[in-house]
């Protein structure tokens, strides 16, 4: 991958594709480094359930986590994604935490899981799409 700085001082971010067999754990690893260096880190799952499923597995290792989805009121969000920010806690799990832009500098590791799989923010388009609003 081919790292390039634009004329306004803006890295493009590296991008790896990883195995889908080891993604829990190749996550769990990325998280812990992220972590210790007090960065944040944004995951997309496919599902509500996935991403309760996951931040339960995540908290079960040390992670400080919580997830964000439809079923959560606005006001709560909004409290969830101040905390992600001032680092009361380092991951954040949601479905499509990126379908709008999030300004957060905090994060310094966006991961799609399951990005194989075909659905909804899945496709090749909306793939990219969600890459280049991770990068802002």
């Amino acid at each position: 991958v081919e790292q390039v700085v634009r004329p306004t001082g803006l890295v493009d971010p590296q991008i790896e594709i990883r195995p889908a067999l080891t993604q829990v754990d190749d996550l769990l690893s990325e998280i812990h480094k992220r972590a210790a260096l007090e960065e944040r880190v944004l995951v997309t799952t496919l599902t509500k359930r996935m991403s309760e499923d996951l931040t339960d597995y995540l908290s079960d290792h040390g992670v400080r986590v919580r997830y964000l989805h439809s079923d959560i009121d606005t006001v709560e969000r909004v409290e969830i994604i101040r905390d992600l920010r001032l680092g009361t806690f380092d991951v954040l799990v949601g479905i499509n935490l990126l379908r709008e832009g999030l300004d957060m500098p905090e994060v310094s590791l966006v991961a799609i899981l399951d990005a194989d799989k075909e659905g909804f923010l899945r496709s090749d388009r909306s793939l990219i799409q969600t890459i280049g609003r991770a990068a802002r």
